[in-house]
């Protein structure tokens, strides 16, 4: 009875997802493309998809000593794994403090000197975060601003938007807030909340945190559909050219709002989750079966309207 209700209700399973659209729709060799984040930045630069600037690369060890003076002349910053997954590796630095000789910095851990700084980007470069467990590069990059839309629906962190895109038609999307209990991550599995949204019109319709419905947010007690995301249109046009730019029939993609440049890219995902299904109260299937039925050549302009004419929740 529970699987019947769960294919009346055209929910994609792990299965299907992986042999139906992941395996058919990917091409194994492209999977470098938004594996490591280095290589989705340049891939970005050349197809006007907007993404918080990346200020240098750390490679290998030899460069930490070497970049105490790159740093310090930074206000703020983010350090993020390269080939990181889940948010891990990623730590933010909100102000540089101290001096030139002896640098303090304010990070989302705490504050820390430049040893303890040192370390982390160590551990970035041996792996320790990375999807494989391989060496790995540094990111040194902008720090993303909270738009003021997200005030009292976040507990720390920055939320995300992820959409799920399919031959480039943005079929499904979900706001991921942090909470206390995610640790100011935008993971559900780590205790985020998720949002399911109007493909239309960027309002919220339904919200779920540790698998169960809500109204409003575990931490600040906001509620959560009073919430319409801004700059809905440009966000989906970002979100349908990464197919453009990856040639990646399934992905996941990772948005977010910066309060002075609007949308930009967070990273994408060759193997995207489906519990964006349970945030919106709704199965991926028919949503895929509708694409599969469209014509191949359909410009953006046209992708767009389409998606809001018929996901309108």
């Amino acid at each position: 009875m529970f699987f019947k209700a769960l294919r009346k209700k055209g929910i994609l399973g792990m299965n299907r997802r992986v042999g139906d659209y992941i395996l058919t729709h990917n091409e194994r060799k492209k999977y470098q493309l938004v594996d490591n984040k280095i290589t989705t930045y340049e891939l970005c630069k050349k197809h006007n998809v907007s993404q918080p600037d990346h200020y240098f690369h750390v490679t290998n060890i030899g460069q930490i000593k070497k970049i105490k003076k790159d740093l310090i002349q930074l206000k703020s910053f983010c350090i993020k794994p390269a080939r990181g997954a889940m948010g891990n590796g990623i730590l933010v630095v909100n102000e540089v403090l101290g001096t030139e000789e002896e640098p303090e910095f304010d990070t989302s851990k705490g504050l820390m000197n430049i040893k303890k700084l040192s370390h982390f980007i160590s551990d970035i470069l041996s792996g320790l975060y990375s999807l494989s467990g391989h060496p790995d590069q540094v990111i040194i990059q902008e720090k993303i601003i909270l738009h003021p839309v997200f005030d009292n629906y976040v507990y720390k962190g920055i939320p995300d938007i992820r959409f799920i895109v399919y031959k480039g038609y943005p079929v499904m999307a979900m706001l991921r807030c942090p909470t206390k209990k995610s640790q100011g991550r935008a993971n559900l599995h780590q205790g985020a909340v998720g949002c399911g949204i109007n493909i239309a019109t960027g309002h919220i319709t339904n919200c779920i945190y540790l698998n169960n419905s809500i109204n409003t947010h575990p931490d600040t007690g906001k509620e959560l559909k009073d919430l319409a995301i801004p700059y809905w249109e440009e966000l989906l046009v970002q979100a349908s050219k990464c197919y453009e730019m990856t040639q990646m029939g399934y992905i996941g993609v990772d948005m977010v709002l910066d309060k002075n440049k609007g949308p930009q890219l967070l990273e994408i995902n060759a193997r995207p989750g489906l519990s964006i299904q349970l945030a919106n109260s709704t199965g991926l299937i028919p949503r895929l079966e509708l694409i599969n039925q469209q014509k191949s050549n359909a410009d953006l302009k046209s992708i767009i309207a389409f998606c809001q004419s018929h996901f309108n929740a």
